[in-house]
Parts: structure tokens; C-alpha cells; sequence
């Protein structure tokens, strides 16, 4: 799937966007324009009416799906981020394959293991052998793709599921192996002596590069979120990424016409090979930065289709760049393997300040290049972006995408034992986006019944204690012209444990609980049997893994 993925990119942006690089100015202009604009806009159509979870990386969602879900993702997702990925990243969005790869494997192998007979709540297995096979076949990096999902998605190193990931990443690099061939992903000039300038040099280009990770970071969320909560809803969702492509076009096409480099379109892994190889010089890797962190931070933030992998690496290149034409202005007589020291430091750094894996952001540099040499100052490369995110940070990347999008970390990691379980706050495991009918007004009612279809909802008038309505009691009342009636609700508050709310559970009429922001306060959320019963099957089933 990874490497399906892959080769579809390729054939799409080299039909396109290079090919067009070769036909002059205007033509350029004009036909790189309709392109990344019409794939942007069938991708995020396909987004928003197929399968919403197929946007961005998909890698939080796939942790989301693991631990939720138990591994279990739709055939439709499948489909959606494969065609919407290949289109927009394909078509020249300012993005990455590394995290659809993921995606699309893990939801491969976690519905072909459904063929052979798996139930939905054994998934979680078939899920992260896929996830490492896809990284792996992706980067060509087995190593880090078992150190990824060790990281990322199972957040153990002792995992029992460490078998099955470590097999999945080593038939991901043969299946790459025998598709593409063993070569690294980035051709590299020989590093035989590096000057003892450029190991000096090395944290500064690791604090640059971690800095811009940062940044990064910071911009594309706050724009995502701009998207979701500003005058900016007010774009549909499916022309969303569109605003994100005119910008990644227009920025683009500058760099275009003024260096001859197409990096700011799609994966720009081109220009990554340059800059390694000590082909970018002047203002061209700043120019190439500039270009590459806007059209990133717009193509993500309008909720495009696909990773922020490439895009962290071609930032921490163009950083190691960057300090070594510093170096050089200041009378440092720096050499091409400096350069490609300070790039591939940039690099490690980059990715490890964004996705908070030290060991995926060292291991996966290591094995891209292949150059033995290169660890003890990846190591220490590695030390210093994660001081500095952490430092400045509360969140990675991933986890705080799923924070804004209103997941629960601790819902998604479960206690190793009931009783630990059972002394979690209700907060864990309780809904906090419910569907509230403010008043029993039918002119008010009638609609929120009509858009939503929920069995019950939460009445919140203004300074009185929340009661229940019942959608047939509901619908009743309103066909007869009577009063809507509603009905006591249990409250409890988000710090209570579950051990005391599954009592108020289990002795309510109707199944449900209302949080409460603070003693005699407003609804924030609710609690079900239903979440009750899906966190006791996620615990037990986390327990049968372990033993």
C-alpha cells in the first residue's frame, strides 16, 4: 500500500507540475495554477463527504482509532486517503506521504485481517504491524518505523506487540527493497572528515532547525484551528484546502521563477538531495525555508491531505544550510561535507522539536543517509530539540491535534489494572461535545431533533439543573401540541472517579450522567453506559494483550 502510494504521487506530480516546469513562464503559471487548484478541490470534497478522518496526517487518528477503537478503520477511509492523498500531495500540496503511509497501511491491515476472521476488538495488533510496514516501505527505514510505532502510537517500548511490529517493518523494507530498489531515500556525497567548525556549528543548526520545528508547530495548528472557530468556518469545508493550495501555488511559483526550484510543491525531496549534497547556496535555502514553512502551515492548516513528515525534514535542511552560509560570511572555511553534516543535524532536529519520537527523529535521519559516522552528533542534536519543545511546548505535534480536536490522551492509554481504572476522574472517559437543547420551545426543538438523530439530549435552561428529554417522548409532545416533558438526570462532577459514577449509572432510569463544570454549575458534558462499557471492554481487552 505504501509503496503504491508512493509511486501513484510520483506519476501524478511528474505529469504535472515538473513536467510543466519545462514549458516556459506563463505556461507554467497557468497549467501548475489549474492543476493544484482542481486536485485540491476534488481532494477536499472527497475529505469532507467520504471520510473526514482521512485529513491532515492521519497518524493521530490512527493512534486515536488503536486505542478507541481497538485498532478497527473503514474500507471507505482506505479508499478516500489513498485518492485524496495521491491527488493532493501529487498535484503540488505542500505536504507529505510518510503519514498517510502510515494511515493507509494500518486501515489495510486492520480490515484485511477482518477477511481472515479477526474481530473488531483484536485489530490493534494487525493495525500497528501495518502502521510500521507502511513507515517502513515509505522511508525505506525499518528501524525507525519500530521505533515510531513503539513511540507514537503504542507510547511503550516494552510493548507484547513488539514481535509482530518488529516482522511488519522488516517485510516493508524487503517489499520496498524489491519494488525500489535498497538505495537510501537521499543520494549523499561521501562523509569521510568533517571539520571540527562543523561539529561547533552543530548545535546551532540543531537549535534553529528545533526552533523552526516549533514554529511550525504553532502556526499550522493555530491556523487549523483559525479554520474551525474563526470567520474562517465560513468556507465550506470541502473548498478549504483550496485557500491552502492558492497560497502553497503563489509561494511556489515564486521560488520557481526566482531560483529554478520546484521544493515548495508537493514533497520537494529534490531540493532536500541538494541541499545534502551542497548544491544550494546564497539566498536559495533561505528563500526554499520561507517558502517551505508557509505553504506547509496553509496546506495543513486548510485541512489538506497529508503528513508534515517531508515538510519538517526540507525545513531542517534548509536550516543546516542556512547556519553553514553564516558560517561561511563569518570567514569559516566550510566544506561540502560541513554543509551536509549541518543539513542532516538540521534535519534530525526539525523532525524530532515536531513529532516528539527522539528515537524515530535519530534513526530515521541515520538510516535515510546511512552514514555511521553521524551518531554521536545526532544524539546530541536529538537531546537539544527535545529540551527545546518540551521547553516551549506542553504537546507534540500529533497530541495536540487530537487535544484540539476534543480527545482525551488518557482515554486513549489505559490504566494497567481495574482498580487503577477505577480511580481515573470521569473526565477520561466522558463526552464533552454533546448535543444540548437550550430550550423546550418547538421552534427551537424541532430542528435540533431534525439535524441530529441521538435518542436523548441534555435540556440546560438558564440557572436550573439539567434534566433529560427523550426523542420519541419528544416528537410525541410536539406532534400533539403538548408540552415536551423531561425527566430527572444524575449529575456528577468531571473530577469525580468512575468508580462513583458507574453507581449513578447503573442506578439511573436512563443510563446517563451529566458533568458539571462545578457544584450546582452548567452541563459540560455527559456520561453513558455506553462509554462506561466501551472503556471496561478497552481495559479488558489491553489486559488480555499484556497477558
Amino acid at each position: 500500500m505504501a509503496v503504491l502510494f508512493e509511486i501513484s504521487i510520483t506519476l501524478v506530480y511528474s505529469a504535472t507540475i515538473l513536467r510543466f516546469s519545462g514549458w516556459g513562464t506563463w505556461p507554467f503559471l497557468g497549467a501548475s495554477f489549474l492543476v493544484i487548484m482542481a486536485t485540491s478541490l476534488v481532494s477536499g470534497f472527497l475529505l469532507t463527504y467520504g471520510a473526514a478522518d482521512a485529513a491532515g496526517s492521519g497518524i493521530p487518528q490512527t493512534k486515536l482509532a488503536f486505542w478507541k477503537d481497538f485498532g478497527w478503520m473503514p474500507w471507505r477511509l482506505l479508499v478516500v486517503k489513498f485518492i485524496a492523498g495521491v491527488l493532493a500531495i501529487g498535484g503540488g500540496a505542500s505536504l507529505g506521504r510518510e503519514g498517510p503511509s502510515v494511515q493507509l497501511s494500518a486501515a489495510a491491515a486492520s480490515n484485511f485481517s477482518a477477511l481472515l476472521g479477526v474481530a473488531k476488538t483484536g485489530r490493534r495488533r494487525p493495525a500497528a504491524a501495518g502502521a510500521a510496514a507502511g513507515l517502513a516501505a515509505a522511508f525505506n527505514t525499518p528501524l525507525a518505523a519500530i521505533a515510531f510505532v513503539l513511540e507514537e502510537i503504542l507510547g511503550d517500548l516494552n510493548s507484547t506487540l513488539l514481535g509482530g511490529v518488529v516482522v511488519a517493518a522488516v517485510l516493508g523494507a524487503v517489499v520496498v527493497h524489491a519494488i525500489l530498489g535498497s538505495h537510501p531515500a537521499f543520494d549523499l556525497v561521501p562523509l569521510e572528515t568533517t571539520a571540527w567548525r562543523a561539529h561547533a556549528l552543530a548545535p546551532v543548526a540543531a537549535l534553529l532547525a528545533a526552533l523552526l520545528g516549533v514554529c511550525f508547530q504553532v502556526c499550522a495548528l493555530g491556523l487549523r484551528k483559525r479554520f474551525r472557530t474563526t470567520r474562517l468556518s465560513a468556507i465550506p469545508a470541502w473548498m478549504r484546502p483550496a485557500c491552502g493550495a492558492l497560497v502553497t501555488w503563489a509561494l511556489g511559483s515564486s521560488v520557481f521563477l526566482l531560483t529554478g526550484r520546484l521544493g515548495i510543491f508537493s514533497v520537494g525531496y529534490d531540493d532536500v538531495t541538494a541541499s545534502l549534497q551542497g548544491r544550494l547556496l546564497g539566498f536559495v535555502p533561505l528563500l526554499l525555508l520561507v517558502g517551505k514553512f508557509a505553504g506547509t502551515v496553509f496546506s495543513y492548516g486548510s485541512g489538506g491531505c497529508g503528513g508534515v513528515f517531508a515538510p519538517s525534514l526540507f525545513i531542517g535542511a534548509m536550516s543546516g544550510c542556512l547556519v553553514q552560509e553564516a558560517g561561511r560570511a563569518l570567514g569559516l572555511p566550510l566544506t561540502a561535507e560541513d554543509q551536509l553534516l549541518l543539513s542532516i543535524i538540521g534535519m534530525s532536529s526539525a523532525l524530532g522539536a515536531v513529532v516528539r519520537a527522539p528515537f524515530t527523529s535519530i534513526l530515521i535521519v541515520f538510516e535515510m543517509t546511512r552514514e555511521f559516522s553521524l551518531l554521536p552528533t545526532l544524539l546530541v542534536a536529538g537531546v537539544i530539540s527535545q529540551a527545546l519543545s518540551r521547553f516551549i511546548l506542553p504537546h507534540g505535534f500529533y497530541e495536540q491535534v487530537l487535544a484540539d480536536d476534543g480527545h482525551v490522551l488518557s482515554t486513549m492509554l489505559p490504566p494497567r489494572d481495574l482498580r487503577e481504572w477505577q480511580g481515573y476522574p470521569a473526565s477520561a472517559i466522558a463526552n464533552f461535545q454533546p448535543i444540548f437543547a437550550p430550550s423546550l420551545d418547538p421552534a427551537a426543538l424541532r430542528p435540533i431533533l431534525a439535524e441530529h438523530a441521538f435518542l436523548r439530549f441534555i435540556h440546560q435552561p438558564p440557572d436550573v439543573s439539567p434534566t433529560l428529554i427523550l426523542r420519541d417522548e419528544a416528537e410525541k409532545a410536539l406532534a400533539a401540541g403538548l408540552p415536551v416533558p423531561t425527566h430527572p438526570l444524575p449529575v456528577c462532577l468531571r473530577n469525580d472517579s468512575i468508580q462513583s459514577v458507574q453507581n449513578q449509572l447503573v442506578g439511573s432510569a436512563h443510563g446517563i450522567v451529566a458533568v458539571l463544570d462545578q457544584p450546582g454549575g452548567v452541563a459540560i458534558g455527559l456520561l453513558t453506559l455506553h462509554d462506561m462499557l466501551r472503556a471496561q471492554q478497552n481495559l479488558a481487552a489491553q489486559s488480555d494483550q499484556d497477558g
